[in-house]
């Protein structure tokens, strides 16, 4: 289904950009600019720059003097609007109005999405031509979204109501090995050892910091690099300058058997 998206006087050069930029993500790239206030708006810096990189809309984009010009080939068009028109075509919804167009016998060929310009919006003539006013859902205290915005949020809606894009491949699982237990409990010695060195821990009042320091590693499901890792770290703090405190040794009971009282830094 060929999808058209139609900026009516833009007065901004970075919308165009911006609009370039929202259709690519989605994956069209039929823009069209209505008399545009600027006759060079698609060499303008501030519309490259705001594409970012979807030079390729651009390149493909047309300039016409009158909606009537942008509007060929296209057999259901959709204004945008925040208010809905006396005697206007009915206001839904983005997705609830896709969702019964792609559902319908024989849906339209082409669909058009017209935006009007900043400052005014979409006059009521051009409204009146359209089979359906987009209004997107948004807070009723502010609702005035901008051109690159609103058309991103129709883009979308639109994508997702044509089948979207297949879903990104899973991630290769890592090929690391996990640490066994072994591994790990020597792991905590050593940094059992670091954190006495540090007076961190006191081995006379160890409380509950090594079960716990236990309990954390074994949800991590650390692997053998990671363990590495952890005992270069231990390693290090060993070797700062003045040593381990003279007299310090490592207390493997508190891996099995911690003290009832409460956690706490036992820094002295």
């Amino acid at each position: 289904m060929q999808t058209r998206f139609i900026l009516i006087q833009t007065s901004h050069a970075g919308n165009v950009g911006a609009a370039a930029r929202a259709m690519k993500t989605m994956g069209f790239d039929d823009l069209v600019l209505v008399a545009p206030r600027w006759s060079n708006v698609l060499r303008r810096e501030e519309t490259i720059q705001r594409a970012s990189g979807a030079l390729d809309v651009l390149e493909k984009c047309r300039i016409v003097e009158t909606l009537d010009e942008a509007l060929e080939g296209m057999t259901h068009l959709c204004a945008t609007a925040m208010t809905p028109r006396d005697f206007g075509p009915p206001t839904t919804t983005p997705r609830e109005h896709f969702a019964q167009l792609v559902d319908q016998p024989a849906p339209p060929t082409g669909v058009a999405f017209l935006f009007g310009s900043e400052r005014f919006g979409m006059r009521n003539e051009d409204v009146y031509r359209c089979h359906a006013c987009l209004s997107i859902p948004s807070n009723p205290q502010f609702g005035s979204l901008n051109i690159g915005a609103a058309l991103q949020v129709i883009a979308y809606d639109w994508r997702l109501a044509l089948g979207g894009f297949a879903d990104a491949p899973p991630l290769p699982q890592s090929s690391a090995k996990l640490a066994d237990a072994a591994q790990v409990s020597g792991m905590l010695t050593h940094l059992e050892q670091a954190l006495v060195a540090l007076e961190f821990l006191d081995p006379l009042a160890p409380k509950k910091l090594m079960p716990r320091l236990n309990a954390l590693f074994n949800r991590a499901a650390l692997t053998q690099e990671e363990i590495h890792i952890l005992r270069g770290i231990a390693k290090s703090i060993l070797q700062l300058p003045g040593g381990p405190i003279p007299g310090a040794k490592s207390t493997s009971l508190t891996l099995s058997k911690p003290d009832a009282g409460s956690d706490r830094k036992t820094s002295s």
